[in-house]
């Protein structure tokens, strides 16, 4: 039940009138003899208005109230008894003892009871009953299921579908009533009706003589049938898709038994979701949906044209029919219609612009209709398939109603702005004006954010506006009444502001929060105008700056001073300002999550400091991808996902975190330490549909390899023991295999299961590249199927897999960001070497760059994996190497020439011999 606030009580009757303790009180007329029909019905009535209000009775109150009512049952008037029945409905959850009823509501419910509330007598029964009583009632559901009566068999019907999660294979069983039920031609009313009216209110006659159900040709019986039968069907979807097929009523929809227009939706609903998840079947669903198209109902039309649009992988020509019935409700006088098309429009504008650009006339007359909805779709719908000439007439039609719509739809129309201005920069002029318009009027914080971002957009990647916009910014800080905005603006600034020509005209607006704003602010404003002070080319405003952080000594919160003070000792000293103020690269967050887990959860290295070192990092700008937010343009107006929704695929920590707990609870391995490096993704060693699947991740510790097998069986018949790899290595490798930890008994159930083969390394500072032969080896036993348990003999069988290769990139070097120019000065002392290289069978210098990134798994710096020349190119690429190899940097030089190839120069610096070693090899391997 559906509560409505507790202050419309003051709309209705008065509080003593609707008082709890008064009702409470007032049921003994339920005592009464005679019975009062009048009387209970009105006193019935106030008990369920309380609890539809949302009051609460107690356990020993609703109980009182339950029996007392169900002593109504020795009046025979009709419409005291469907008052009964709803009061029994609602109070049966709260009261104690109510399956006692039971047999007053069954005699309401025989099958040869033509009585008006035999539909409200099966709802009550389904809230009554215990799960375990359902097969006791079977019949009395199934014969009401297939009465010719709509209410009777929608109340049977709705009733079957709530009892379904509790009882399921007893409504298993009434499939055939259901389907019964869906493909019924015609039935009686909806209402049943007797000598003394619809409900019988004032007539206490004790006969329902001349009980005469009135003709009625709504059909609401199939729609709740077909929710029945695919509740029952649902795991099922060969039967669901059959079931599609029969009612679908063929390539033209003429065919079809289904009558009611949400029956018809519903179906509609399912088919989709079918094809979905089976896209063999897209083809045949798609020919049906066109056929309901051409529907009487607009709501079959609509539900059909919708469901078209939002599947997946389909082409323009295949949009064509659906576009052209959306198209129509544009111009519908139902505002419902509007509304639907241009949302639905809206959405697969974000896939297919070009084929919802033949609806922009009908549009563009949407842009004043008085439904300020519908005009914010075809707006939003516009801005993304409208061309270069159309933008200065909508952003002048867009500005005349923005005041009157909600903060929800201005999100939408601004952030179609901010996705319009990447696609034509040239225009960015009038839609920066039109968001500087718009950030100075009332809006809340969804909304002024969505208009930052837009114009932090424009700021990264339209330099012409960059000045302009800084100086709006700065201008919306000054009366800005969010922090996090505040805070973002400012950093922003002292990212932006020292690279602009007249960096010093943004100084006022930073310092004026430090004196005005509260606490956050002025922190974000002290770093904001330390990064204005280091990068600064004129020593003047080196020293206003100073004078001015010098000012904030003296605040009276504690991180602004220690900001302050931090900043004007980075000033005195270079490599301080270079690595807090102009590094670019911070930790990834992921990687060190994971190292920290590993740290705190092994005792014995607490005795040595964490080491950051090997910990890789990554470009402020990965950071901000990694973590920037989905824009409310591509989540409002996206298509509604009709499947559950899946959980998100697992981080690199969790990923990282789930091995280590597993390689924790094996006794064999908790002596080797804390892991160096584990594969980011297994590694696939059979194909998907064998039998036998198993996938490879390799772990490196400082002194062994540790090869994880994941193994499944797939056959539900056969049990598989004394599971285990054996790895034979393709040449002399410096590895010794120590042993192999394989699965004692391997089922479908218990898939997949983890077989460790461990291999010590003959010298820890050494990186070895290997390959190995591996085999799957187990005894194969057959399941007895009468008793479930294995035969007794089995046989030994071995199974091929893919190789597995132990290799520099993938095991041993992590990708980690860094200032390549300094870093490559700084590793001048240390290990270098180059080496020239003929890559002939390369085509192109893409293609050698995406070979040598993949092959060393190193960080592309500065956007140098995409070549600007196709004849010379220099590809820079940093990475870390575990186990204490530290940072490795790589320079390829390169050149081509058709017929030729690629020449490569490979120039290596890195902290540790070995580590040059490693990616010399890796190249020439």
């Amino acid at each position: 039940m559906a509560y409505a606030s507790k202050k419309e009580e003051e709309s209705g009757l008065s509080s003593y009138y609707n008082n709890k303790t008064t009702i409470i009180q007032e049921a003994s007329v339920f005592n009464d003899s005679p019975i009062s029909p009048r009387k209970c019905r009105a006193l019935l009535t106030r008990i369920v208005y309380l609890l539809y209000i949302g009051e609460n009775f107690s356990s020993q109150e609703a109980t009182r109230l339950f029996f007392g009512t169900t002593k109504l049952f020795q009046h025979k008037d009709s419409a005291l008894r469907q008052m009964v029945y709803l009061a029994i409905k609602e109070l049966a959850t709260t009261a104690e003892d109510v399956i006692m009823v039971t047999s007053s509501i069954m005699k309401d419910m025989q099958p040869n009871s033509e009585v008006i509330y035999r539909p409200n007598a099966i709802r009550a029964l389904c809230r009554i009953i215990d799960p375990s009583m359902a097969q006791g009632v079977e019949r009395f559901f199934k014969a009401a299921i297939v009465d010719r009566t709509p209410s009777i068999s929608s109340a049977a019907l709705v009733s079957s579908y709530h009892l379904f999660p509790h009882a399921k294979d007893v409504v298993k069983r009434w499939v055939n009533e259901a389907q019964e039920a869906v493909n019924a031609k015609s039935s009686p009313s909806l209402f049943g009706g007797s000598s003394g009216g619809y409900l019988n209110f004032g007539s206490s006659s004790s006969s329902n003589n001349g009980y005469q159900p009135i003709p009625s040709t709504s059909c609401i019986t199939q729609y709740h049938a077909l929710g029945l039968l695919y509740l029952i069907r649902q795991q099922d979807r060969m039967a669901v898709t059959k079931m599609i097929q029969q009612l679908g009523g063929g390539k033209s929809g003429a065919g079809t038994t289904l009558k009611n227009g949400m029956a018809l939706c519903m179906l509609i609903r399912y088919a989709a979701k079918v094809a979905e998840e089976d896209p063999n079947v897209q083809k045949q669903i798609l020919d049906l949906l066109d056929g309901w198209l051409r529907h009487k109902s607009d709501m079959v039309n609509f539900e059909a044209a919708r469901a078209i649009c939002e599947m997946k992988n389909i082409n323009a020509t295949q949009l064509t029919k659906s576009i052209a019935v959306l198209q129509l409700f544009l111009s519908s006088p139902k505002p419902v219609l509007k509304f639907a098309a241009t949302r639905t429009l809206a959405s697969l504008a974000l896939t297919h612009p070009a084929s919802v650009a033949a609806c922009n006339v009908d549009l563009e007359s949407l842009i004043a209709d008085p439904n300020r909805s519908v005009a914010t779709y075809a707006i939003t719908t516009l801005l993304k398939t409208g061309n270069e000439a159309s933008v200065d007439r909508l952003m002048k039609q867009i500005t005349g109603f923005m005041s009157e719509i909600s903060d929800e739809f201005k999100v939408i129309i601004v952030d179609a702005i901010r996705s319009l201005c990447l696609k034509f920069p040239a225009k960015h002029v009038s839609m920066l004006a039109f968001l500087s318009g718009v950030l100075r009027d009332e809006g809340g914080y969804d909304f002024k954010r969505a208009v930052v971002e837009a114009m932090f957009d424009m700021i990264k990647y339209i330099a012409d506006c960059k000045e302009q916009a800084l100086s709006h910014l700065c201008e919306f800080i000054e009366d800005c009444e969010f922090t996090k905005l505040s805070v973002r603006i400012l950093h922003l600034l002292g990212v932006e502001g020292p690279k602009a020509l007249q960096p010093t005209k943004y100084i006022r607006f930073i310092y004026n929060r430090v004196v005005l704003e509260n606490a956050t602010v002025r922190a974000a404003a002290v770093s904001s105008l330390a990064k204005f002070g280091v990068n600064a080319v004129d020593p003047g405003l080196r020293r206003s700056i100073g004078i001015l952080l010098n000012r904030c000594l003296d605040d009276v919160d504690d991180e602004v001073r220690d900001r302050a003070a931090m900043f004007l000792k980075v000033f005195k000293e270079k490599p301080l300002a270079d690595a807090y103020v102009k590094e670019e690269s911070v930790f990834s967050l992921a990687a060190l999550e994971s190292k920290l887990v590993a740290y705190i959860s092994d005792p014995s290295a607490s005795a040595q400091p964490f080491d950051s070192s090997s910990i890789p990092k990554i470009s402020r700008a990965q950071l901000a991808a990694e973590a920037s937010r989905p824009s409310t343009l591509d989540t409002i107006a996206a298509p509604i996902t009709r499947t559950n929704a899946s959980p998100p695929p697992p981080t690199a920590a969790e990923t990282q975190s789930i091995y280590a707990q597993q390689l924790a609870e094996v006794p064999e391995l908790a002596e080797y330490g804390p892991v160096l490096n584990s594969s980011a993704k297994p590694v696939q060693l059979t194909e998907t549909e064998t039998e036998y699947q198993v996938t490879c991740v390799k772990h490196i510790f400082k002194e062994h390899i540790v090869f994880q097998f994941n193994v499944s069986n797939t056959l539900p018949d056969t049990v598989l023991e004394q599971v285990s790899v054996i790895m034979q290595p393709q040449t002399e490798s410096a590895l010794t295999e120590d042993f192999i930890i394989p699965v004692p008994t391997l089922t479908a159930s218990t898939s997949p299961s983890i077989v460790y083969v461990s291999f010590s390394r003959d010298s820890s500072e050494e990186y070895v590249t290997a390959s190995f032969q591996c085999g799957l080896k187990f005894v194969s036993k057959e399941l007895d199927p009468s008793t479930g348990e294995p035969e007794e003999e089995g046989y030994e069988d071995e199974y091929q897999l893919e190789e597995v290769e132990l290799t520099a990139g993938g095991d041993y070097i992590m990708p980690s960001y860094s200032s390549f120019s300094s870093e490559w000065e700084r590793l001048r002392s240390g290990s270098t070497a180059t080496e020239t290289f003929s890559l002939a069978a390369m085509e192109s210098i893409k293609a050698a760059c995406d070979s040598i990134i993949e092959i060393l798994n190193m960080e592309p710096l500065g956007g140098t994996e995409v070549p600007t020349s196709p004849s010379v190119h220099t590809l820079q690429l940093s990475g870390l190497v575990t186990g204490g190899g530290g940072k490795v940097l790589v320079r390829c030089r390169m050149t081509f020439a058709k017929g030729q190839g690629v020449t490569l120069e490979l120039g290596v610096r890195a902290e540790q011999e070995s580590a040059c070693a490693l990616v010399v090899s890796a190249v020439s391997g």
